[in-house]
Parts: structure tokens; sequence; C-alpha cells
């Protein structure tokens, strides 16, 4: 993100998105639509982290369309669950999220073999990894 601060905020933000998500589930507030969108969206975000790992493990595979494209479809899900529930404020916390992780000269630094970012990346793939085997993702 190219700061401290900028990268504190995004955490901060990924944490509160995650925990009013949780607690509109958790109190049965997502009406059917809402539950069918959050399933699309669950879907798509296990694909999308697939993609992740395959475009990080395997040389010259990474394409920046399908992950910008797989990303925006991941927030217009996302928004379309909870856009009844949250305030203003809120919905621009995810597309602060999600325009961070949009951005072009983020992905292909990211996803380079001489990434600035590789010891990192090289940690969110093992976690990754370990999250799918055994089925928290």
């Amino acid at each position: 993100t190219g700061s401290k601060k900028d990268a504190e905020r995004l955490v901060k933000n990924i944490i509160k998105i995650v925990i009013k998500i949780a607690v509109l589930h958790r109190n049965g507030q997502l009406n059917a639509d809402e539950l069918r969108q959050a399933d699309r969206f669950r879907s798509k975000f296990q694909t999308l982290q697939m993609a992740i790992l395959s475009f990080y493990e395997v040389d010259y595979s990474f394409d920046l369309n399908y992950l910008q494209k797989s990303l925006a479809d991941c927030r217009s899900l996302l928004r379309s669950c909870v856009v009844r529930h949250l305030t203003d404020k809120s919905l621009g916390r995810i597309d602060e999220v999600f325009d961070t992780f949009t951005d072009t000269a983020l992905l292909e630094t990211a996803f380079r073999q001489d990434s600035p970012y590789r010891e990192i990346m090289d940690k969110i793939v093992v976690d990754l990894n370990k999250a799918m085997e055994n089925g928290d993702i």
C-alpha cells in the first residue's frame, strides 16, 4: 500500500467489515436474496483464492484482467448482501479494500518473481493452502 499507516488502515477496514457481516449473519438479518448473494460471493471468493495460489505458484500464469474482474465481481456480490444494512461509511470501507486489491501496480508487483513482496506473498500462500487443507475456507 505504500505506507505502514495505509496498511494498518486496510487491515482495520477488513476486520470491521468481517465483524459487521458476521453480526448480520449471526442475528439473521440477511433475507433470502442476500443469503443467495452471500453464497455466490463465497463461491466466487473461493475460486479467486485458488486462482491466486495458481498464479503465484505457476510461473507465467498471472492474469491481471482475470484477477481484477474476479475482485470486481466479489465486490459487487458483497455489497449486494449488505447494502440494506450498512452505512455509506461502511460501504466505503468495502470499496477501499477492493480498490486496494484491484490496483494494477500492486497486483503486477505482487506476482513478479523478483517482487519486493515475495516474502509476505510466500506467507500468504502457505496460510491459504493450510486454510484450504483444513477446510477453513
